[in-house]
This record gives structure tokens, C-alpha cells and sequence, in this order.
């Protein structure tokens, strides 16, 4: 995710959602003429001219809100304000100024933060006189456009870009950096501090208390590793308390930043749906992923327990079931620092390269004995393969028929591949070329 943030504000129906799914280019946030439809706030990575930032759409507000919803939709806006680099506070050319588009104005003012003040709905150059009354709200001067049919939406875009900083290339840094992810109260923040023998981070029994992302150094046989202990992720329609969301913001940044994610899951809960969608997300980000089962101190077991457990995970991963799982008891110390080890093999092997004549040598003689079938019922020939990349490791099939080639298959392969060469707990790419 881009770290510069820019949150759309404003009372509700002023349009707010539609200028979010403009600028992203996509249908994301739902639009609709009830006020009050955005209750959570959405986000969505997005980039202009070369600057890439996140946009956040949050829901209508209003800053004196005595309704429960509208109170959630206040402290929403607020925590977007909070945490935001820039603001961009919409108001609605076609209703005028309102007594609440004078209370946020108020709010804004005080906030220090880099303010634009848009208003929307002015669909022709013959409207541009309905913004001339904005300029009573102290903001500076209005922005107009209409976020419906995209006028001056580019002109807007190089404005609200000036002051996002391009990527720059940072320097390389060589210290494995561990994610320490899962869902609130798994144990994350307990494993970190036993790692460190000390507490670095607050434990309590209650879920989500950990809201940053936290890094601790790790001296481990004289190597440094970067512990980064992450809030708790839930589904949105979990998320009711308004910083929450942005600790899951900040969770898939920490994601980003690492190496290996380390996934924590509870030994008496097992794997849901949120671990899977956890799973995803890293998967996604090419990451490399160890699935830890903490608290297996409390598990009561026999010689198969651990096997069973294990089968079961795997069965639910299924595409992603290369995640090798190792079971840990943070409060024990039981197998904490072989996740340690675990995570170093992992990230070795996410820069290993396998020769080309090694691939080919192997994976030709594997192909010629099991060659891909195709619904066309037309020969294909896969002729060459290399790696073309590592950290993630990315392999470039030659074919003559590359499109035809099946999604059954291409799992076949990756699995031959790592059969043969390794690549534990890392997503393979495998693309399919033209030869």
C-alpha cells in the first residue's frame, strides 16, 4: 500500500463514493441517493501520473451526531482526519452551504492537515457559479467538479498529487524482516515479547489492543531480524470500532514490508474464513508464509494429533497449502525460535535460482511423461523454461499454444517444481509465453 494518505470528507450525500470510485477507476464503494450508505470506510490503493497513494472514503459527517450510526460515521471521519495526509473536504454546489458544511469546516480548520476544498456536483461551466459562496468556510478557494460525469477530475488529480512523494528506491536493506499477522487475541504480541524475552508490546486478554504495527529488533545468533507485530485483522463487517480500520490498513502495509509473514492462528479455534482471507492477502504480495499454530500447550494429544491437525489445514489452504505449518506455545516458549529457523530456510530460498539447465533437464523429462491436455483437443508443446526472477521467484514456460495451456496444469507444474527444487512456504509464479 502507498504510504501517503488522502481521505475524502464531507456530510452525507454530498458524493463522496462517487468521487472514491472515479478516481479509482472502478465500481468499489457503494453509491446511493440515501445518505448514511458509507458506514465504513473504504480504501483503495491508486496512482496519478507516477505518484501512487491511498484514497479513503469514509461515510457522511456529522460532527454533533446523537444517532448511533451517525456517531460511528463522526468517529470514522475523525480517525481518517487523524491519520490522513491530506484532506479532501466535498461539499455539494447543487444544495449550497449547510449549517454542517460550517461545523466540519470549523473541525478542519484547527487540523493542520494539507486541505482541499472540492465541490461537487457542478456539471457544466455554466455552474460554476454556485461555488462562489463556498469560500464563507475560511478553507481557501473551492475546487469545482463533478465527480459523476468526471469533469476536471484530471485537472484535480495534479493538484491533490503535488505533495505525494514519489517511490523512491530505498536502500537495500538485508535483515529478515518477520510479519507477525492474524486475527485479534491469536497471540501475536505474546510471541513477539517471548521472542525478545521481555515485554515490548501490551498484552491483555482483550482482542485488537495491539493498534500499530510495532518493530522490535531481534538479536538472533548475532543476526539481526525486524519483528513487525501487527494489529489484528477482521472482516470489515466485524470492524466496530473505528481505529480498527485503521489497524487493518496499516496490517497489510506490514505485509508489504516483510520478507516472511508469520500467520498465527489458535490451536483450540483452528482455521476460518479470516485466517484463509489472511492467507490471501499475503499470498497476494508474493510474501513468503509460515502458518504458526499458537497455544498448543493447551491442546490435549496423542502421537496423531499433530499430523491430523496438519492434513486438516492443508485441505483448506488447498492453493495455498505450501505454507508449512509448525505448532508453538507462546506462552511455553514450545518451538519459538524453530519458527525462527523456519523463517530463515523460507527466506533463503525466496532468492535461490535454479539454473536453466537444471530446469529444463528436469521439468521437459516431467512434461514429456505427462503432457498437458487441451479442451480443443490441439497438440501442446511446451519447448523451454527459465527463472526469471527471485524474491518472488518468477518461471517463464515456452509453448506453442501458451494460452490453451489449462489452470489444472499449470498447479501440476508448480508442484513438480517444488518437488524438485524447494521453494518451502513461497508463491511461485509460473507464466506462459510464445515460443
Amino acid at each position: 500500500m502507498a504510504n501517503y494518505i488522502v481521505a475524502i470528507i464531507g456530510r452525507p450525500n454530498v458524493g463522496k463514493s462517487t468521487l472514491f470510485n472515479r478516481i479509482i477507476g472502478q465500481r468499489d464503494a457503494i453509491v446511493d441517493e440515501t445518505p448514511g450508505v458509507t458506514r465504513d470506510r473504504h480504501y483503495a490503493e491508486t496512482e496519478w501520473t507516477g505518484k501512487t497513494f491511498t484514497l479513503v472514503d469514509t461515510g457522511g459527517f456529522i460532527p454533533k451526531a446523537t444517532d448511533i450510526i451517525e456517531q460511528a460515521i463522526r468517529e470514522h471521519a475523525q480517525i481518517a482526519l487523524e491519520e490522513a495526509n491530506s484532506i479532501i473536504f466535498l461539499c455539494d454546489a447543487k444544495e449550497g452551504v449547510t449549517h454542517l458544511d460550517l461545523e466540519i469546516a470549523q473541525i478542519l480548520r484547527k487540523s493542520n492537515k494539507n486541505i482541499h476544498l472540492v465541490v461537487n456536483k457542478v456539471d457544466s461551466d455554466g455552474a460554476e457559479p454556485q461555488t462562489a459562496p463556498f469560500y464563507q468556510l475560511g478553507i481557501g478557494e473551492p475546487i469545482s467538479l463533478s465527480a459523476l460525469v468526471g469533469r476536471k477530475i484530471g485537472d484535480f488529480l495534479d493538484l491533490i498529487t503535488e505533495k505525494v512523494p514519489k517511490r523512491e528506491i530505498a536502500e537495500k536493506d538485508e535483515r529478515l524482516r518477520l510479519a507477525v499477522v492474524g486475527k485479534p487475541n491469536v497471540g501475536k504480541s505474546s510471541f513477539v515479547n517471548a521472542l525478545l524475552g521481555y515485554n515490548r508490546t501490551i498484552v491483555t486478554a482483550i482482542p485488537g489492543t495491539t493498534r500499530d504495527p510495532i518493530d522490535s529488533l531481534l538479536k538472533y545468533y548475532g543476526e539481526e531480524i525486524l519483528l513487525i507485530d501487527t494489529a489484528g485483522l477482521r472482516r470489515r463487517s466485524k470492524i466496530k470500532e473505528s481505529i480498527e480500520f485503521y489497524s487493518t490498513l496499516r496490517t497489510i502495509k506490514s505485509i508489504e514490508r516483510c520478507n516472511v509473514a508469520l500467520l498465527l492462528i489458535d490451536a483450540k479455534q483452528g482455521m476460518d474464513k479470516q485466517d484463509l482471507h489472511i492467507v490471501e492477502k499475503i499470498a497476494d504480495r508474493k510474501r513468503g508464509m509460515i502458518i504458526c499454530v499458537n497455544k498448543w500447550d493447551l491442546i490435549e494429544k496423542d502421537e496423531h494429533t499433530a499430523k491430523v491437525f496438519e492434513n486438516s489445514l492443508k485441505a483448506l489452504l488447498r492453493l495455498y497449502d505450501y505454507a508449512p505449518v509448525i505448532f508453538m506455545s507462546a506462552l511455553t516458549k514450545q518451538r519459538i525460535f524453530k519458527v525462527i529457523e523456519l523463517a530463515k530456510e523460507v527466506f533463503q530460498q525466496q532468492q535461490h535460482r535454479v539454473s536453466t539447465s537444471k530446469l529444463n533437464n528436469t521439468l521437459l523429462e516431467i512434461i514429456k511423461r505427462n503432457p498437458p491436455s487441451s479442451p480443443s483437443g490441439k497438440e501442446i508443446k511446451i519447448k523451454h523454461v527459465i527463472q526469471v526472477k527471485t524474491n518472488p521467484p518468477v518461471f517463464s514456460f515456452f509453448a506453442n499454444e501458451p494460452k490453451l495451456i489449462q489452470q489444472n496444469y499449470i498447479r501440476f507444474l508448480e508442484n513438480k517444481i517444488r518437488e524438485n527444487f524447494g521453494y518451502v512456504g513461497i508463491p511461485l509464479t509460473l507464466n506462459f509465453k510464445r515460443k
